[in-house]
């Protein structure tokens, strides 16, 4: 068993996600020895706010302080590409939030430093540490659902619903030219590609931004969090949501929305496979729930219980049936195995995260839903 309290993290970023990491990480017993903000001063508020012992002036000062083993990169999207450059070159492990990087040729790059390195890069997507998905997981690799025919499903919020509303990622210099598709879309592609074990290889995308000004506040602004005072207009051009025909490497079909601006829906990602056999559901707003659906008997509600799952999903699972598992608890789950893995220096055959090859297929995922909306015809990813 990992000693985790043997292994020091830095986080880079101290919004709403990087809070999260860190949270994570004492749970785990890892040592978080500091974190470094867009600013100096940012960077010391984010590290008294959140008990952290040390704040680094610059990256350089991270990256060359011994006690750090792995380094968190939660970053802004737009920083993605030279932080995690300048972290595999110190010679340090590195999970990275999603997307990985702005475009497919950045992301490309990242995966042949991250093989020549010889060190664990992750990619945090997190959606897939939710027990019953990958409970889902090994019911379709077990073949319980027989050949996967339709894979459809939505990723919905409403934190991006009011013109006030305002955030980095609006701005395509910051969080790069997809907005719903990159930010909440590639979460939603990778899980359904690693529950069904097929990568989507072809789409037909229409892209809508709704809302084509929008009100930017002069101060910053953290994510999920209200704006105040002076604003400028801003006129924006990334996507509220999308609609995304899909066709799958095993010869499945699918389709696919995402939203920021659907009212009510604060954090909803749904996705249904429908098999020769059987079919399944899952909805990350009722987490401990999976549908399973059946033609010639009833249909089942698995509730989350690690002594009624396959032996996928009871691996993944910390908890007793009856106590939800959320979604703290899925980064948790995800850097137990990311840790675990760079404590002996290379990925077990058993760990499920995903890699810097999973994070640059969405980037080319991207890339084809972008040519895709302009040209209005099926791209190959």
């Amino acid at each position: 068993m990992t000693d985790f309290s043997r292994m020091g993290a830095a986080v880079i970023g101290t919004g709403f996600i990087g809070a999260v990491h860190i949270g994570a990480l004492r749970r785990l017993g890892v040592r978080v020895e500091g974190v470094l903000g867009s600013s100096p001063e940012r960077g010391a508020a984010g590290a008294a706010a959140l008990s952290v012992g040390k704040a680094y002036a610059t990256l350089e000062d991270l990256l060359a302080d011994p006690k750090v083993d792995l380094v968190h990169v939660t970053s802004p999207n737009h920083a993605h590409y030279q932080q995690v450059k300048a972290i595999l070159a110190a010679g340090k492990h590195v999970i990275c939030e999603k997307p990985l990087a702005m475009t497919s040729g950045e992301s490309a790059e990242m995966v042949e430093l991250a093989r020549a390195s010889g060190k664990i890069a992750a990619v945090c997507y997190n959606i897939r540490f939710y027990p019953l998905n990958h409970h889902a997981h090994g019911m379709v690799k077990a073949g319980a659902l027989g050949d996967i025919r339709l894979v459809t499903g939505h990723y919905h919020q409403d934190w991006l619903a009011k013109p006030g509303d305002w955030n980095w990622r609006l701005e395509s210099d910051q969080g790069g030219a997809l907005r719903s598709v990159g930010d909440i879309g590639t979460h939603w592609v990778d899980l359904v590609s690693f529950v069904s074990g097929q990568k989507v290889v072809a789409v037909f995308a229409d892209l809508t931004t709704f809302i084509k000004e929008r009100q930017k506040p002069v101060g910053p602004v953290a994510t999920f969090s209200a704006a105040s005072g002076e604003t400028l207009t801003r006129r924006i051009e990334t996507d509220d949501a999308a609609m995304i025909m899909l066709r799958f490497e095993g010869g499945a079909k699918g389709v696919m929305t995402t939203s920021q601006i659907s009212i009510g829906r604060k954090n909803s990602l749904q996705w249904d496979m429908a098999g020769s056999a059987a079919s399944a559901a899952w909805d990350s707003e009722t987490p401990d729930h999976l549908f399973i659906g059946h033609r010639d008997a009833p249909n089942q509600i698995l509730q989350r219980d690690p002594g009624m799952m396959n032996a996928t999903g009871a691996a993944a699972a910390a908890l007793p049936g009856g106590h939800v598992e959320g979604f703290a608890d899925s980064f948790r789950a995800l850097f137990q195995q990311v840790y675990a893995d760079a404590a002996t220096g290379a990925r077990a055959a058993t760990s499920t995260y995903a890699s810097f090859e999973d994070g640059h297929h969405e980037m080319r995922f991207c890339d084809a839903v972008l040519r895709s909306a302009a040209e209005a015809r099926w791209v190959e990813v």
